[in-house]
């Protein structure tokens, strides 16, 4: 069974408070925890596309080795809509503060609802 549609936007909002804060504390493995840990797992950036939670992580501990490149991440969340049961697709922004120059951009992601957790199957960000 399926959450309900608002339990399942209040849990989406607090997995992407959750990357939040590890972000913030240089958590990178922490931040990957919002996403689905398998090889099927889609990103899609500047870069290309990656395939897979290992090779994601990996590219996040090449660009963001130290605090001075990952800053302190903000979301602002657009909007969240059901694309099919089980699936929401998040529209918003990223705000980075840092050192070394600040970033923005914009993603669109899909959560899936994955044995009893939402994760994001699939991320665009630029």
């Amino acid at each position: 069974m399926f959450p309900s549609e608002s339990e399942a936007k209040i849990a989406i909002k607090k997995a992407l408070a959750n990357q939040e804060i590890a972000w913030n504390t240089h958590d990178l493995e922490g931040f990957m925890d919002g996403y689905w840990k398998n090889d099927s797992l889609k990103f899609f950036g500047k870069s290309g596309m990656t395939y897979g939670w290992d090779k994601s992580l990996s590219n996040y501990k090449t660009y963001y080795p130290t605090t001075e490149e990952s800053g302190t991440l903000k979301f602002v969340i657009t909007d969240i809509s059901m694309i099919a049961k089980g699936a929401y697709l998040v529209f918003g922004e990223y705000h980075l503060e840092r050192n070394v120059g600040n970033t923005n951009g914009v993603f669109t992601i899909i959560f899936k609802y994955i044995n009893g957790h939402w994760k994001i199957v699939a991320d665009m960000s630029c």
